[in-house]
């Protein structure tokens, strides 16, 4: 969730003073895009992986600072909870080695993870949401040591006056649960997947990301459970809009326009509207105030990160201090296997190059509250989802993924010039994902039929096929004896 702080109590004084800095660098990066300032040489590809450490019950483990200690790895950092981890990968182009070279990285860290997690006696796993977490272990008690996350706690209910956050998810079953935290964010986990962008192609990429986001949703659904509630084919989607719900200014609070979200729009003349659209219409939340050059964009980027759309624009800088540009893809979940997550990264960079480079994107890419429509859809149903498309038509997703998007996302990537042999086999997962119906959502339902809501059993025998690394859709739902 971002940089760390060292003020979690602010005043008057300090929001003030925030507000202007904040006002002069949105001003500065204006400038930056009308002169062209950003690397725009090639595309990078990159990811974040959240997970959860848990005991030998498959219960979540609170003990992220011991673990960070033991692993002692500039690619981990705390999450909210803490029981929670997120590790990162060095940036890659996005050319013929690109799913390759991101694998070897997410294997190399998570062994490291494991074996971290193991030597005290814990473990990590990769799920949207884990089976066996209870609403009270969603308490500010397991609320991870840093001032950002306790100032951010304090912000939240302040901007919403005190009233609880309430939970009310309406799926299979329903689940309300009420919170004076922010500790519900902390029960979903996420792939989020990182595209660096020239500037002239920054706005086809972006609008390309969100239009593919009902697409990459589904065919990812891994978080059927919360509480032991059956909800949505992936339920990290309400449970996050709901878990931060906080708006914008006076009236504008209670609008359209919230904090977690699938944005408003597409963009129509560059990202600028994106970083326009945060200053003018949401609150500051965590003003901290810090002695560096406008340059920096310190107080900026600050702000973005406390806003937290479907896809997110990104300004980061390379180490000679020169500002690029990067779209952040946070609709997947975490999981279920490696081979799963580097098909969900296959299918995204190639159906996001698609869009964004053909001439068909004008005609295909609807209006954006269809766009807003299919996506909800989609993590609502899953794969079985109808979706509108080009021809105003509906059709299931199954049918559409059959009949053009695994196309379309071969041809993406083949443009991209990533190595066949890694496209095909990336692409055949999603291809027998979707054929199977079998995503990580679905095998989860399908065990709790068949042996009731055991979640301790079902995450157990989750975990030993996750470290099989066999991709889900050739998972079974035999009990298999734990080694």
């Amino acid at each position: 969730m971002g940089q760390e702080i060292n003020k979690r109590r602010f005043d008057n004084s300090d929001f003030d003073l925030f507000a202007i800095k904040l006002k002069n660098e949105t001003e500065l990066l204006r400038q930056w895009f009308a002169e062209s300032r950003f690397e725009s040489d090639k595309l990078m590809a990159g990811l974040e992986l959240e997970a959860c450490l848990v005991d030998s019950n498959f219960r979540p483990a609170a003990v992220n600072e011991t673990f960070f200690e033991t692993a002692d790895s500039d690619y981990l950092t705390p999450e909210l909870a803490k029981f929670n981890i997120e590790l990162n990968v060095d940036a890659l182009p996005l050319n013929t080695g690109v799913l390759t070279g991101l694998r070897q990285s997410l294997q190399q860290h998570w062994h490291n993870c494991r074996r971290a997690a193991q030597l005290m006696a814990t473990d990590v796993i990769a799920v949207g949401i884990l089976p066996t977490l209870t609403d009270a272990d969603l308490s500010t008690e397991n609320m991870s040591k840093m001032v950002r996350y306790e100032a951010l706690n304090e912000q939240v209910l302040s901007k919403r006056k005190g009233k609880p956050l309430r939970l009310n998810i309406v799926g299979k079953e329903n689940l309300q649960s009420l919170h004076y935290d922010v500790m519900l964010e902390s029960a979903a986990t996420s792939l989020q997947i990182h595209l660096q962008v020239p500037q002239e192609k920054a706005v086809a990429y972006y609008n390309a990301s969100v239009f593919v986001s009902a697409f990459t949703v589904a065919a990812a659904a891994n978080s059927p459970f919360l509480f032991g509630k059956s909800l949505w084919e992936e339920s990290r989607i309400p449970l996050f809009e709901q878990a931060v719900e906080s708006g914008g200014f006076d009236a504008a609070a209670n609008g359209p326009l919230h904090r977690v979200s699938f944005g408003s729009d597409y963009c129509r003349q560059s990202l600028m509207e994106c970083f326009d659209e945060n200053l003018k219409h949401f609150p500051v939340l965590l003003p901290m105030n810090f002695a560096t050059a406008p340059q920096a964009l310190q107080h900026l980027r600050l702000h973005n990160g406390t806003i937290w759309r479907w896809n997110r624009p990104i300004i980061g800088f390379n180490d000679k201090h020169e500002p690029h540009l990067r779209i952040e893809h946070r609709v997947m979940p975490a999981g279920p296997t490696i081979t799963d997550q580097l098909a969900n990264i296959a299918l995204y960079y190639g159906l996001v190059n698609y869009f964004a480079e053909q001439d068909t994107v004008k005609s295909e890419m609807k209006a954006f509250s269809t766009a807003k429509d299919n996506f909800y859809n989609a993590a609502r149903f899953g794969l079985k989802a109808s979706v509108k498309w080009s021809d105003g038509n509906s059709y299931s997703l199954q049918k559409l993924f059959k009949e053009v998007l695994l196309d379309y996302a071969a041809l993406g990537l083949r443009k991209l010039g990533v190595d066949k042999k890694d496209s095909d086999f990336y692409l055949h997962v999603i291809k027998q994902r979707v054929a199977s119906g079998r995503t990580g959502s679905n095998w989860q339902q399908m065990f709790v039929r068949r042996y009731g809501k055991d979640m301790r059993l079902m995450t157990q025998q989750y975990f030993i096929r996750q470290n099989s690394d066999k991709a889900v859709h050739q998972w079974d739902w035999s009990i298999i004896d734990a080694e």
